[in-house]
């Protein structure tokens, strides 16, 4: 991280230099499957669920293709993908086995006390996806079917939360089909995300957890009754019949005004609360 950061940047792609599967499989992976990754995690998990509060337990890293830029470099990881599709399914089959290892171990030490789990891969930009839909139902949707298939055998009461950003909507149905009940961030700046069509389409299969307000524009440069506005519609349009969390779309960035942030939290008070009897979730 730089001085004065917000975030870590990478700075190394581990397998730039791997010129075959054989270069792979030989790099030194880490151990997935230790349960000093969720030591102390159990009585945790047991003090939320004594005060009532869901249990959310994330996974071992980023998803198959981003993974996949990060272990070979995106631009070496895209070419991959297209022409040595060989080295590509030999990373994205490593970080696979790598993440089922790591879930049958957590789940098995802690799957009676989790309620969500969190996955995730990004597939979107602002106006598309970074890969083809084609490319998506090729490669990456198979695995993943096989990973969350891994995770339900584990943990069969699990509900499956899938953080994907970007312009998503084309593979959303392909997400529902492999088990994904959950999606987040709801990029709803992003092309083909508009959360009332969002919710027409797909409300009575999935849960939205995001998408509450635009991070992009609205929260961070926008006047405090925009925001004020923008949240009541948003929450207009995701709430009814239940299956809404209200989060931001990513990340609150710093740059946000306070005043703004205050406008957020305080439509959420007025427009947000689900109350009991009134039929939602």
């Amino acid at each position: 991280m730089e001085k004065g950061g917000l975030y870590y940047t990478i700075v190394e792609h581990p397998l730039s230099s791997a010129s075959s599967p054989r270069d792979v499989e030989n790099h030194r992976w880490p151990e997935p499957d230790g349960t000093w990754r969720v030591e102390g995690l159990r009585e945790r998990a047991e003090r939320f669920r004594s005060q009532g509060k869901a249990v959310v337990l994330k996974g071992l890293c980023a998803g198959l293709l981003e993974m996949g830029g990060r272990l070979r470099g995106p631009e070496q990881f895209m070419v991959d993908l297209m022409l040595d599709r060989r080295m590509a399914e030999a990373v994205l089959d490593k970080v696979l086995e790598l993440k089922v290892k790591f879930w049958e171990m957590a789940l098995g030490e802690l799957g009676d006390l989790v309620d969500v789990v969190m996955e995730g891969d990004d597939y979107g930009t602002q106006t598309s996806q970074l890969v083809s839909p084609r490319l998506f139902r090729e490669v990456f949707k198979p695995r993943l079917k096989e990973l969350i298939d891994a995770i339900h055998r584990a943990a069969p009461g699990v509900h499956l939360m899938f953080h994907s950003c970007g312009s998503v909507r084309d593979i959303i149905p392909d997400l529902v089909e492999v088990g994904v009940r959950i999606l987040n961030p709801v990029h709803i700046r992003a092309s083909g995300m508009k959360p009332e069509e969002l919710k027409r389409d797909f409300g009575d299969l999935l849960v939205f957890w995001g998408g509450g307000v635009d991070t992009q524009e609205v929260l961070p440069r926008g006047r405090p009754e925009e925001v004020r506005e923008h949240v009541r519609r948003n929450i207009e349009a995701l709430a009814p019949g239940g299956g809404f969390v209200f989060t931001a779309v990513h990340n609150v960035q710093a740059d946000v005004p306070p005043e703004n942030f205050m406008a957020m939290w305080e439509a959420l008070q007025e427009f947000g609360i689900y109350r009991r009897g009134d039929g939602h979730a």
